[in-house]
């Protein structure tokens, strides 16, 4: 799919350890972000970062257990990222979403031209 142009971007911060039935949550949002044909998610693992408790949850060797932040990037036209939100609302518990407006620009390898 070619998409160019004019997006909305959807950032959805979560927990490594969030579950959604006995799944990472993250995991579910993209199988379900493909489900609804968006244009594209990734998943982005941070090494250190703290949220509404204040709890700085960091990779350092000390702190194996914690509890990493995770960002579900999400990226579409207004109208389908918005109108993927209430997958959202099924799945996440305790997130922050953030909604951006972006351009986006799409290379592709160009055949050998004669």
């Amino acid at each position: 799919m070619r998409f160019t142009g004019s997006a909305l971007r959807a950032t959805v911060y979560v927990g490594e350890h969030d579950t959604w039935h006995h799944k990472p949550v993250f995991v579910e949002i993209v199988h379900r972000a493909r489900a609804a044909g968006l244009a594209g998610a990734s998943v982005f693992h941070g090494i250190e970062g703290f949220g509404a408790s204040s709890v700085i949850h960091t990779s350092r060797l000390l702190s194996l257990s914690e509890d990493l932040p995770v960002a579900v990037v999400l990226i579409d036209t207004e109208e389908r990222i918005r109108g993927f939100l209430p997958q959202l609302d099924e799945v996440v518990g305790d997130a922050l979403v953030t909604l951006d407006v972006c351009e986006t620009l799409r290379y592709t390898r160009n055949e050998v031209r004669r």
